[in-house]
């Protein structure tokens, strides 16, 4: 078996394997289950009349009849770089990874009561893993599958703010914890690991032309990772600038949340990375 295959199966094994790990202990750990509230409480406390139309529309733009579009966008995008392969895992990805979170939410509804969520109003028991955060992680990671290979880690560190945008959006209104988005980005990359693990099979098996120009090494393949973060601290800074005083205090009263959301921001671009990486010797 070729070694990139071996790497993307075991990854999306791996990555299977850590899903009920992160769901019982969000579920039945109770100083974990504290952490998850005290993050989300952190988010709802920003929200505000300025905050509520911004975050709706970002939270928004990954609901079914957009994500329909996303979906078909990609689909078209590979068919047309004649990557007809591509294309029928883009969306086996996108259709599986959405009905595996549809059926696990029902199948593992749980009350999950907390103290600290009294003032704003608790999360629904159907709540893990969140439908929102499987689609804009799905969504990002296929873009990187139909991208050429120059361009995969941009479109991989793109992917991965939209994915930020969107479940920090959504997590400002309340809808799900923190651990539901880790949830919805787990059952997104391992359905992408597995295809990446077909894909290359069948490229051993049934080679594609492969274009000669010159690929990205793994320095420049984890650049525009590393530049989202400085962007993403520049932009912090400017904040912090701006607001001192209040910025100081928010970040005082919930470290937690700043701790937490710069957590899930780090998920998300090392699991666009990570597939990135995987896919520096493939097709283009």
């Amino acid at each position: 078996m070729h070694r990139r295959t071996q790497l993307a199966l075991t990854g999306a094994l791996v990555v299977a394997a850590t899903l009920p790990l992160v769901y019982l202990a969000a579920v039945h750990v109770a100083p974990i289950h504290w952490l998850d509230a005290a993050i989300l409480k952190g988010f709802a406390n920003l929200n505000g009349p300025r905050v509520e139309p911004i975050a709706t529309f970002l939270a928004t733009l990954c609901d079914p009849d957009m994500f329909v579009w996303f979906a078909a966008a990609l689909v078209a995008i590979a068919l047309l770089r004649r990557r007809p392969r591509t294309a029928v895992a883009v969306f086996v990805v996108l259709l599986g990874a959405n009905v595996t979170t549809q059926l696990l939410k029902p199948a593992l509804a749980t009350p999950r009561y907390s103290s600290l969520l009294e003032e704003i109003g608790q999360i629904a028991a159907v709540s893990w893993p969140s439908g929102h955060a499987t689609a804009s992680m799905a969504i990002a990671l296929c873009a990187i599958l139909v991208a050429p290979a120059a361009w995969r880690p941009w479109v991989g560190a793109l992917g991965a703010i939209f994915a930020v945008a969107v479940t920090f959006s959504f997590l400002t209104l309340e809808w799900h914890y923190p651990s539901d988005v880790l949830g919805g980005f787990l059952v997104s990359t391992a359905w992408t690991l597995a295809a990446v693990a077909v894909l290359s099979w069948s490229e051993q098996r049934w080679p594609l032309a492969r274009d000669r120009a010159r690929r990205p090494s793994v320095r420049e393949a984890l650049a525009p990772a590393a530049i989202a973060t400085a962007c993403a601290s520049l932009l912090a800074g400017v904040v912090l600038l701006a607001r001192p005083d209040q910025v100081v205090s928010y970040a005082q009263t919930h470290t937690t949340f700043v701790i937490g959301a710069a957590a899930l921001a780090a998920a998300a671009l090392m699991l666009a990375a990570g597939v990135s990486l995987l896919l520096l010797r493939a097709p283009r």
